[in-house]
């Protein structure tokens, strides 16, 4: 490699760490922005997302702060996730823009509805913890509470609670995208993947007693819906397999073009005529 190539390699290294930074540094000014309206209102998003136990406390119940700074912090890191969740889909689109020009187009198609597909699902997994999942959990936490015992959890470690529920269900959710993007690499085959089902159920319930509290519906509740995702991504990678395979064999088949008709005609003319002989 002579000078000038390397000279060309590192400038263009160079332009991409710029880029990356750059994209990343827009990134984080939108989430910023982000924060700081919604910043006022950190005591509010706190409560909406404590109120799934407060809900189910008994009469007098309250949550607690064992740090002085606690009550500022606490807030402060639920606004900052408010924001995150927020600002996503501009912080995808910084994402796309940076390794899309190194894709080829028909990689370009299938990355833009996955980003779409995965920042919904995510979304979705969220929501199902919060409305669905965290009544019964914290339901059947305080209905287990000794007589006499007073639950009141410290507002910190709820957070830390409810953000690995989120996080569970937010990636289980995203089951089918990881499916579909197996196939599609050709990492494994849609016969696999039904092959090994009953490993990914019994999986699903091992995840599930490992990320939920210890009781049957919880688990359920995130195990269930990661075998049916899974076999959604099934269906989906079977689809899009069968219309890849098709669309294969349609451009195998090339029709002839005028000319070649032409010449084809003329072949068979003349064989006619050579058939028939002189007379």
């Amino acid at each position: 490699m002579t000078d000038p190539e390397i000279t060309e390699t590192t400038e263009s290294f160079i332009a991409h760490l710029i880029e990356l930074r750059n994209r990343l540094i827009r990134a984080l000014i939108a989430v910023g922005v982000v924060f700081v309206c919604l910043f006022p209102f950190a005591g509010d998003l706190y409560a909406i997302l404590a109120h799934p136990l407060l809900a189910v406390l008994p009469k007098g119940g309250q949550m607690i702060a064992t740090d002085v700074t606690t009550p500022f912090f606490v807030p402060m890191k639920v606004a900052m996730m408010a924001s995150f969740v927020v600002a996503l889909p501009y912080v995808l689109y910084q994402i796309w823009a940076f390794v899309a020009p190194g894709m080829y187009a028909h990689e370009k198609r299938l990355v833009a509805p996955l980003v779409v597909a995965s920042t919904v699902l995510f979304l979705c997994g969220m929501s199902f913890a919060y409305f669905l999942v965290f009544p019964i959990v914290f339901g059947f936490v305080t209905s287990v509470a000794p007589q006499g015992v007073a639950v009141m959890t410290d507002i910190n470690k709820y957070l830390d609670f409810v953000l690995t529920l989120f996080i569970a269900f937010g990636i289980t959710f995203e089951v089918p995208v990881a499916v579909v993007v197996l196939v599609r690499m050709g990492v494994v085959s849609v016969a696999k993947l039904r092959e090994i089902r009953p490993y990914i159920i019994v999986g699903a319930f091992v995840i599930g007693a490992i990320f939920t509290p210890p009781d049957v519906v919880s688990q359920i509740m995130l195990a269930v819906p990661l075998w049916l995702l899974y076999e959604v991504g099934i269906v989906v990678s079977a689809l899009m397999v069968k219309k890849a395979t098709a669309a294969a064999e349609e451009s195998e088949y090339q029709p002839l073009s005028d000319e070649e008709m032409e010449r084809e005609l003329d072949a068979v003319e003349a064989g006619q005529q050579q058939d028939k002989g002189p007379g």
